[in-house]
């Protein structure tokens, strides 16, 4: 049986929002060898305000970037935003928990400008399940989705940076869910592997990050028209530094629908007159 246009344009929508939850990803291990429950804060997070630059492959800055978190109690606010040099704008900011494991609280993730041939904005409440997406379709009308999930407790949306520096690098593989907007919400599964270690250096110094790989698994019958109709979401790259304080250092994929493999990485500032 041909895969339906429907599923072509579900796929494609999946494609354009898992990037957008910062990131994309079908690799099937037995189930003993999966954790499916929520990561295990093993390094909580506090104050952070950073600089990051998003590129192409080839080296060309297209957006500067900014991050800044918050923690009060248990309870983390963190705002990440992408001002690109034609005004468009990537913008999320997720509050989670982190009481013994990570626990999406809420997420609001905002696309507009050039760029992004389907702006969105999209809310997700963790703790009651409600979702809301507002869209622009094909034709440029402005359309909105809204239903109520059953979240499971490992949803990873705005935060899977932050559950990577939170993954030993020996474990085989973590699987964690999360909402896309396809533009009807529905669950998806990211399968988070180490690939191996890369070296870097800083000055006159040199490390190695561990290179993880990010695969989605759509499931259904649009999972398994996925490869059929070659819209298979295509593969994200995050290097994590690990340790007793592990960083982000650098991540490698799309981050809209149909989108090129871009490049994002931390920067330091440029003094005025220096």
């Amino acid at each position: 049986m041909e895969p339906s246009v429907y599923d072509a344009r579900m796929v494609e929508r999946i494609r354009f929002w898992v990037l957008a939850g910062l990131l994309t990803w079908t690799l099937l291990l037995p189930a003993a060898v999966l954790s499916q429950s929520p990561v295990a804060v093993l390094h909580t997070e506090g104050l952070v305000h950073g600089f990051l630059v998003l590129r192409t492959l080839e080296g060309n800055a297209l957006a500067d970037g900014e991050v800044t978190q918050v923690a009060r109690g248990d309870r983390v606010t963190s705002h990440l935003i992408f001002r690109f040099k034609d005004r468009s704008v990537h913008e999320e900011t997720v509050v989670f928990s982190q009481r013994n494991s990570f626990r999406v609280i809420s997420d609001h993730l905002q696309q507009k400008g050039p760029v992004f041939k389907h702006p969105m904005d999209v809310s997700i409440e963790g703790l009651t399940g409600q979702i809301t997406v507002r869209y622009t379709d094909d034709d440029g009308k402005e359309k909105t989705e809204s239903e109520r999930l059953k979240l499971p407790p490992d949803i990873a949306n705005g935060m899977t940076l932050t559950l990577l520096k939170n993954i030993r690098p020996n474990e085989p593989q973590t699987t964690v869910s999360m909402v896309a907007a396809t533009p009807k919400p529905r669950l998806v599964k990211l399968l988070i592997s180490p690939e191996g270690e890369d070296s870097f250096s800083v000055g006159g110094s040199s490390y190695k990050a561990t290179r993880y790989v990010i695969k989605v698994e759509i499931g259904g019958v649009a999972g398994l028209a996925a490869p059929l109709i070659g819209k298979q979401p295509q593969d994200t790259r995050v290097w994590i530094l690990g340790g007793d304080a592990p960083v982000f250092v650098k991540l490698e994929g799309p981050l809209y629908q149909g989108g090129p493999t871009w490049r994002i990485e931390a920067t330091s500032p440029v003094w005025q007159g220096h």
